[in-house]
């Protein structure tokens, strides 16, 4: 599943430049995690790094956005354009 900022986020800056699928942007009010391209990291670390950077912990699983580990890796690579045999 994709991720989700809650609205206690507090603007620190800390998540934007750590997504590697560049995922997180600036919304209205908070950052804002695009669910088409956050795969929680997978393919590129074990564990999502904006929640291992978050000072708060607002980072939360979205319950929209359930996805398996499984598509979560075929979006990696249909983002990244590596095939799959890497």
């Amino acid at each position: 599943m994709a991720l989700l900022i809650d609205d206690s986020c507090i603007n620190c800056d800390m998540c934007e430049p750590e997504c590697p699928n560049q995922a997180i942007t600036m919304g209205e009010e908070i950052y804002e995690i695009d669910p088409d391209l956050c795969t929680e990291c997978v393919g590129h670390y074990d564990k999502p790094t904006c929640v291992s950077v978050c000072p708060i912990d607002c980072i939360d699983p979205d319950p929209q956005h359930i996805e398996s580990d499984e598509a979560l890796l075929l979006k990696y690579h249909l983002i990244t354009g590596k095939p799959l045999s890497e």
